[in-house]
């Protein structure tokens, strides 16, 4: 059995590592661009990379900004996980889900209320992602693949408007997984 990889704080010297698993990882750089504008435009709130034994970089998982606006100009702190990327050699050896597992401790850590994702359903679910859960959010990525995870109980009881950060609207639609 391999050893798990360690998950850690994304550092600045990662950061061209992070755009190339990325680009493997999705076949483009497009979503490796949406980290950066992230990134530039402070939206990042938790961006974690996972380390194999040798010290190279297998995968990377961002959490931004996504407040949910609701009723009365109540605001919901959520934070949006997009995108997770992981080396197509080491994918499927639990490194995405270390990287899941660890960014969900680090958003309830902040104080977050939600994560909301838009991913496979098959994947997600393991973690308590549910379509369920968001039913009552009004998003631009509506269906099956848009899922949420209440850091807080009945954070999400209520209705509300998820907004992406502007960095989203350069990405097709089909690409925020």
């Amino acid at each position: 059995m391999t050893k798990p990889p360690v998950i850690r704080v994304e550092q600045p010297g990662d950061i061209p590592h992070i755009r190339d698993i990325v680009a493997h990882a999705f076949g483009q750089r497009a979503e490796a661009d949406l980290i950066d504008q992230l990134r530039a435009d402070g939206d990042a709130l938790v961006s974690l990379v996972a380390v194999g034994g040798h010290g190279e970089l297998l995968g990377h998982v961002l959490f931004s900004r996504l407040p949910i606006e609701g009723a009365k100009g109540r605001v919901t702190e959520a934070a949006a996980l997009a995108p997770l990327a992981v080396r197509p050699e080491h994918q499927r050896k639990g490194v995405g889900s270390a990287l899941v597992k660890a960014g969900i401790r680090a958003c309830t850590a902040r104080g977050l209320a939600a994560i909301i994702v838009v991913g496979d359903p098959a994947f997600y679910q393991r973690f308590g992602f549910s379509a369920e859960t968001a039913r009552g959010l009004i998003s631009p990525y509506p269906g099956a693949a848009f899922m949420a995870l209440e850091l807080k109980p009945g954070a999400l009881r209520a209705k509300g408007t998820v907004r992406y950060a502007a960095a989203f609207g350069a990405l097709p639609a089909e690409d925020h997984s």
